[in-house]
């Protein structure tokens, strides 16, 4: 079964293009050592809730954006290898500087989950 990094965050609305240029590099170098995808969404309808929802969930600021993210490996035995070759590479050196986040890394979420179900 497969395994799946998700991660939830915020970004302002007019670092939208830098965070996508940042995950797209990102995303070339998890490719590159063994990750099966790599997607990045922009909310679009996301409605607050009174007890949980996306906005919510970050502490969603006016004019920004919920950002979803998942990166699907082929096991968790395979993300954790490729999660320390992808920190060992020197092209992720200026995106784990949080000085160079267009986001606020603070209201991040992330985990790692185990595929439990698939359908077409």
């Amino acid at each position: 079964m497969s395994y799946v990094d998700g991660f939830v965050v915020p970004v302002p609305e007019g670092n939208l293009d830098a965070y996508l240029d940042m995950a797209r590099r990102a995303g070339e170098i998890w490719c590159e050592h063994g990750a099966l995808e790599y997607v990045e969404c922009v909310a679009d309808d996301v409605p607050p809730g009174q007890h949980t929802s996306f906005p919510l969930s970050v502490k969603l600021e006016p004019r920004e954006k919920v950002i979803f993210s998942w990166i699907l490996y082929p096991s968790r035995e395979e993300r954790d290898r490729i999660n320390a070759k992808v920190m060992e590479d020197p092209r992720m050196a200026d995106m784990m500087d949080p000085a160079n986040h267009p986001f606020d890394g603070k209201r991040m979420i992330w985990g790692g989950f185990r595929e439990a179900l698939r359908m077409p």
